[in-house]
């Protein structure tokens, strides 16, 4: 068993299970065990799992299963029962560098998305197979208290990539522009969804996010208007894998004029997300303010981690990317 001693989604201190401000944001205020009664390992290529995983319409290639809250506890939907959760166990793919502990790491990183930098996030925290292993479980917010379900849409739909248009990866081609112009076609408040659009391509540069591809970006509808979704799939890859400064094989932008740090270092700075930044229509001024947020590595950050359920070792990886980073997007020569 795992010893709890931080809120397994806010991640206080003092908690050997969810903290109610934890149990309000991610299951609605029902109070809900963090050990699941199953043990996914034991049982994940059965195939009522294998069938619940190709239930699944929310973008991204780890396994992801549906899931419900049934009498406090944590449980795999059934064919006809309306998911309200998503539970993510580590892949089986081996070749990821210590993959157990992509739970946890996408744990970390959505909760400094959310909690340092007031980025609107899934809802989300960890729960614990019966020999405590760590498995992500995030609240679904394409679905409604009252069980309907609000259309939802990623970019690469969006954009009109698929398999036919652009092959297998088709959701790692293109550049960050591209979903830019879909988002001010598309949202009629258009320039704040940009700001956090913006806001969401820094974070994963310095949070090594090598993985946000047009299929972990979508819009949901609210009332009668399409808005950016909240961010999902938040993960420091870098820690698994060696991975590239973006997901999409245009990177920023075709167009962008490099900065002389990029061209000479292979790596952009300060200098190339300005001008991305207010290509994409943002005044110059909030730019500046969004990059300012990320020259350093915030002591409640660096708090957050040390309480996470990374390994020491992992933690002390997560904190030498990010300030890797940070030291390249602070580059002025």
């Amino acid at each position: 068993m795992i010893d709890l001693k931080n809120c397994p989604s806010s991640l206080q201190e003092g908690f050997d299970s969810y903290s109610p401000k934890a149990l309000k944001w991610l299951f609605g205020g029902e109070k809900v065990n963090p050990i699941l009664r199953f043990n996914i390992e034991e049982h994940r290529d059965r195939s009522e799992l294998t069938e619940a995983m190709q239930r699944i319409s929310v973008s991204g290639v780890q396994e992801k299963f549906p899931a419900l809250i049934s009498a406090g506890e944590i449980k795999i939907a059934g064919e006809n029962e309306r998911s309200t959760h998503i539970i993510k166990p580590y892949p089986w793919d081996i070749s990821l560098v210590d993959r157990k502990l992509i739970p946890a790491n996408e744990h970390i990183t959505m909760q400094i998305a959310s909690q340092v930098y007031g980025i609107e996030t899934a809802a989300n925290g960890l729960c614990f197979t019966p020999k405590g292993q760590p498995v992500y479980i995030t609240r679904r917010f394409d679905i409604l208290p009252d069980g309907s379900k609000l259309p939802m849409e990623d970019f690469a739909s969006i954009i009109g990539k698929n398999e036919q248009t652009g092959g297998k990866h088709f959701k790692y081609t293109g550049a960050y522009e591209d979903i830019a112009e879909a988002l001010r076609r598309n949202v009629a408040a258009w320039m704040v969804d940009m700001e956090r659009f913006f806001e969401l391509i820094i974070f994963n540069y310095i949070y090594g996010n090598g993985d946000a591809h047009l299929k972990n970006f979508a819009l949901i509808l609210h009332g009668t208007d399409y808005r950016l979704a909240p961010a999902y799939d938040l993960m420091n890859t870098a820690l698994h894998i060696n991975d590239n400064d973006f997901a999409l094989d245009h990177g920023l932008s075709r167009e962008l004029e490099k900065s002389d740090i990029w061209d000479q270092t292979g790596h952009p700075c300060r200098e190339d997300f300005e001008r991305f930044g207010v290509k994409i229509g943002l005044i110059k001024k909030r730019v500046g303010r969004i990059l300012d947020k990320y020259s350093h590595f915030p002591e409640a950050a660096s708090r957050l981690l040390n309480q996470s359920y990374l390994p020491a070792k992992a933690k002390r990886s997560y904190a030498r990317i990010v300030n890797e980073r940070l030291h390249r997007l602070n580059r002025s020569r």
